[in-house]
């Protein structure tokens, strides 16, 4: 089904008119952190592994009513939120990573985001090569365009920043999808057809190299976008892969040059202590190249969870069904590398 344009749900928004709102931002009060830290403390003398670790594990009494509005506003409002001062360097990696995994016991299941199994992923530069076929971006300091992940919600908990650039960048894919409407009607259709992603060289073995996936799917009254341009591009070194139709690629260059047009995006400079929370069905991210500091200790460094939560509207849970072949499901035990 293609829905009557144009969406007017509240995840239509738009960059320019969002720069100097500040609602989107949520700060955590010296009681929010009180709790938190109980919480962490609590959790702790159960000795399970912070995997096993439960709601009750890691009881947050008043600040889960906060959190469960933050999802509603990531399943029903705007599609993200940007939450602010949670004291990283005085609770130090460690703890601020307890703190994390903890609020995301109230926001979902956490799900492995590559084949090594990682649930809890560090975002840093590596220094593997960004030209590499199979590089997954998000390990070196170059630019990521505009895509999608797997999961319900994003999230990202900023330890260290940048020197200079990796600023996060948001679009809301509804409203590209509206101006599509209103300027390239001719492509609709085409984004509800499916189009071939590359595994980058995971599928399982005997298995082949691309899988199938529509752009877009309507559920749930909400608009659902799954959209990784490179997997798409890629997926041409296969013989066996359809060739991307003339249509196919028009889309995927309307996206792309929509996408990174001000007017649509929003920027977020992220701060020690800042966490966000986007919602994978409704929100494009990127991040922009950086430099980082030579200081080991000094370098831009984020913590990432996948959520998944079978009540959310136009979730991604029955998308992963489709594209399990490109993780490890055997895999999915927590993977924690030493936070330095």
């Amino acid at each position: 089904m293609i829905p009557v344009t144009p969406i007017t749900t509240p995840d239509a928004w738009v960059g320019e008119m969002l720069q100097s709102d500040v609602s989107w931002i949520e700060r955590l009060t010296s009681s929010d952190i009180a709790e938190l830290r109980a919480a962490v403390v609590h959790a702790r003398a159960t000795g399970k592994d912070m995997k096993d670790w439960t709601r009750d594990d890691f009881p947050l009494p008043a600040l889960s009513a906060r959190i469960a509005r933050w999802s509603r506003e990531l399943d029903r409002g705007r599609g993200f939120v940007l939450v602010r001062g949670l004291p990283v360097m005085e609770l130090g990696k460690e703890a601020s990573a307890f703190v994390y995994w903890g609020m995301g016991l109230y926001m979902g299941r956490a799900i492995s985001q590559n084949t090594d199994g990682d649930l809890l992923g560090h975002v840093r530069d590596t220094g593997a090569d960004p030209k590499k076929y199979g590089v997954r971006l998000y390990k070196t300091r170059a630019e990521q365009d505009f895509h999608t992940d797997g999961a319900d919600i994003i999230g990202l908990l900023c330890l260290r920043q940048a020197k200079s650039g990796g600023v996060s960048r948001i679009v809301s894919s509804v409203s590209l999808f509206n101006e599509m409407a209103r300027a390239r009607p001719d492509l609709l259709s085409t984004m509800f057809e499916a189009f071939p992603f590359d595994t980058q060289g995971q599928q399982r073995p005997g298995e082949r190299g691309w899988f199938p996936l529509n752009i877009c799917q309507f559920t749930d009254d909400r608009l659902r976008t799954f959209y990784i341009p490179w997997y798409i591009r890629e997926s041409q070194q296969h013989a066996d892969a359809p060739r991307l139709t003339a249509a196919q690629q028009d889309v995927l260059s309307f996206l792309e040059a929509t996408a990174n047009d001000p007017r649509f995006y929003l920027d977020m400079h992220f701060e020690p202590g800042d966490i966000q929370f986007l919602k994978n069905a409704s929100v494009f991210h990127k991040r922009s190249e950086y430099e980082d500091f030579d200081e080991p200790d000094m370098k831009r460094h984020l913590l990432r969870l996948w959520l998944v939560d079978p009540a959310f509207s136009a979730g991604d849970e029955k998308l992963r069904k489709g594209i399990e072949r490109v993780e490890n499901p055997v895999a999915a035990t927590l993977r924690m590398e030493k936070l330095t």
